[in-house]
This record gives C-alpha cells, sequence and structure tokens, in this order.
C-alpha cells in the first residue's frame, strides 16, 4: 500500500482546487452565452467592457443580455456555493451523511415568513427580510431548545439526535403553518407562492450580503478543518486529543443556519444541492475537509448554474424552476451514490 507525500497530496489539492475553478468560470461564461437569444463568444468580451463602462446609451443587445444573464449566474453560484458548504457543515456537525442544509428545519421557517410576505402582496425586500427573520426565529428556538446537545459535555451521537430531533419537530410545525397558508392564500399569489417553495432565480436580486455570508463560512470552515478531520475519525475522544467540542458545534451550528437562511433568501428552498455535492466531493477528493470544503463550496456553486442554465433553456422561452432541475438531477445521482457506498 503506498501513500502520497506531503508534496504529492499539495500539488493533487492544487490540481483538484484548479479544475474546480476553471470549471465554475466555465458554468460562468456558459450560463451567460446560453438563452433563447445566444451571445456568441466573440461577441461576450465586447459586450462585457460595454457593460463595465456603463454605456447604457446605444448599448447592444449582447450587453443588455450579459447583464441580465451574469447577474442571475452570480446569484445562481453563490446560493448552490453556501447551500454545499452549508451541506459539509450539516454532515460534520450531526456526524450523519445523509444530512443537508434543511434538516434542522431553518428553511422551513425562511419559507413561514417568505409566503406570509407573499400572501399579503409585500414588496419584493419584504419578502426577503420576512424570511430571513424566520429563519433566524427557527434557529433560535433550535439553539435554545437543544442547546445542551450542543455543548462539550454531551455525547456525540446524543447531541446530534437532540439536535436532529428538534429539528425535525418544529420542521413540521413550520410546514404545517405552510399548508395553512397555501389553503387560504387567493389564487392570484398561488403561483408565486408555489414557485418560491420550489425554488427560482427568476428575479432574484444580485446583492453583496449573501457573498459576505459565503465569505465567513468559509473561512470558519477552513480555520476549522483539522478540528473538523478530528471529530470526524475520533468522535468521543475529540476532547482529549484538545479539539474544542462545544465551541465546534456551536459555530458549525450558527455557520451552517446563516449560510442556509442566506441562500433560502436568495432563492427558494432548492433542494439536492446541499446533499449531492458533498457527497460527490468526498468520493473524488477524500473526507479532509482541507479540500473537501473548499471544493464542495466551487462545485456547488458551479452545479446551480449550470442547472439554472438548464433550466431557463430546456424550453425557452419558458422558464422553470431551477428547484425542479435540481430534484430531478440530484434524486438519480443520489440513489447512484447511495448504491456505490452500499457496495463498498
Amino acid at each position: 500500500m503506498t501513500t502520497l507525500s506531503f508534496p504529492s497530496m499539495r500539488r493533487r489539492a492544487l490540481a483538484i482546487i484548479g479544475t474546480l475553478v476553471l470549471l465554475a468560470l466555465g458554468s460562468l461564461v456558459l450560463s451567460c452565452a446560453l438563452g433563447s437569444v445566444a451571445i456568441p463568444l466573440a461577441d461576450m468580451p465586447a459586450a462585457l467592457v460595454q457593460m463595465v463602462h456603463g454605456t447604457s446609451s446605444g448599448a447592444s443587445l449582447a450587453a443588455t443580455l450579459l447583464e441580465l444573464r451574469l447577474s442571475r449566474a452570480l446569484v445562481a453560484f453563490v446560493t448552490g456555493a453556501a447551500l454545499a458548504l452549508a451541506g459539509v457543515m450539516m454532515q460534520a456537525l450531526l456526524r450523519n451523511p445523509l444530512a443537508d442544509p434543511y434538516v434542522l428545519g431553518i428553511s422551513a421557517g425562511a419559507s413561514v415568513g417568505a409566503l406570509a410576505a407573499l400572501m399579503f402582496m409585500c414588496a419584493l425586500w419584504v419578502v426577503d427580510a420576512s424570511a430571513f427573520a424566520g429563519a433566524v426565529i427557527v434557529s433560535s428556538m433550535l439553539y435554545l431548545l437543544a442547546r445542551r446537545g450542543l455543548r462539550s459535555g454531551a455525547p456525540a451521537e446524543g447531541g446530534a439526535s437532540v439536535l436532529l430531533l428538534t429539528g425535525v419537530i418544529l420542521s413540521s410545525a413550520c410546514m404545517a403553518l405552510v399548508t395553512l397558508m397555501l389553503s387560504i392564500a387567493p389564487e392570484s399569489r398561488l403561483r408565486s407562492m408555489i414557485f418560491w417553495m420550489i425554488g427560482d432565480l427568476a428575479g432574484a436580486p444580485l446583492r453583496v450580503l449573501p457573498w459576505l455570508v459565503l465569505a465567513g463560512g468559509l473561512l470558519f470552515a477552513m480555520r476549522g478543518a483539522r478540528a473538523l478531520n478530528v471529530l470526524a475519525m475520533h468522535a468521543e475522544g475529540a476532547v482529549a486529543l484538545g479539539v474544542p467540542v462545544g465551541a465546534l458545534r456551536k459555530g458549525l451550528f450558527l455557520a451552517s443556519g446563516l449560510l442556509t437562511a442566506s441562500a433560502v433568501t436568495s432563492a427558494g428552498s432548492i433542494g439536492f444541492v446541499g446533499l449531492i455535492v458533498p457527497h460527490a466531493c468526498r468520493f473524488a477528493c477524500g473526507p479532509d475537509h482541507r479540500l473537501l470544503v473548499p471544493a464542495a463550496t466551487l462545485a456547488g456553486g458551479a452545479f446551480l448554474v449550470l442547472a439554472d442554465t438548464l433550466a431557463r433553456t430546456v424550453l425557452a422561452p419558458q422558464q422553470l424552476p431551477v428547484g425542479v432541475v435540481t430534484a430531478l438531477i440530484g434524486a438519480p445521482v443520489f440513489l447512484w451514490q447511495l448504491h456505490r457506498l452500499h457496495r463498498a
């Protein structure tokens, strides 16, 4: 049995990250080029210069389309990256490979807030604020009810079980409220409410806050990558090995909750990204979180950009909710991954 030396491992990690960076850039270019009206690659540099300089008077069709598509592609990238990173954190926190960003009910709380605002025909910024407030309220309730499971003295499995069961109960309560609102909402509001629940990037604004949340979550995960490796391999002896388990669990809970709230606020509930992307990266890159964290972040962003490109081009000019596309892709991929894992 051969083992890789440190320089070889470092070269391998750099090669994987470099490949994923190129994949992410390629997905953004492809998303900008494709649509009901295609933009030739030869016209894209001139359109980009025109867009950057802001020459609105006499702007070409390519520049106008590029501005719209690039904004949507960037929203898709930051949303997918946040969901994939939250999935890695949630799987480490619960020590369960089947965990995803929505398992603790944070997205269900965001759904309650957003659908309530949509039902009363509020402005878009009120919908975003209500979704974020709903996610924060559920996160706070979850922390208060399961704080003993997050402290350092609780066993890993016991603490994870308390947190998971509490999240399932809160999620069920929130989904009951969602069902109630859908049953009494006016028909004129039902379409927008259902599209938000499925996950849709049409009209999602490009904002700075999701990028700041993603950068903060990525920085926290990279700084704690070694501790995550110890926690995954030696859960019961992590404290004896010098890992601050209590602080690490609370940090994972807070960071994954903020990432999930940010993603759901931007694009609604988009499933399978935080489940299949960490699995695929772990299968391809290994379980080392020093490589898994940035790999899953880049892969999640690229995956959602490509899924959104497919959603708005497969039946163009009609657009599909991106959550439908991720579910249609994610379900068979996850079943295949599960079959491979069972065989291994």
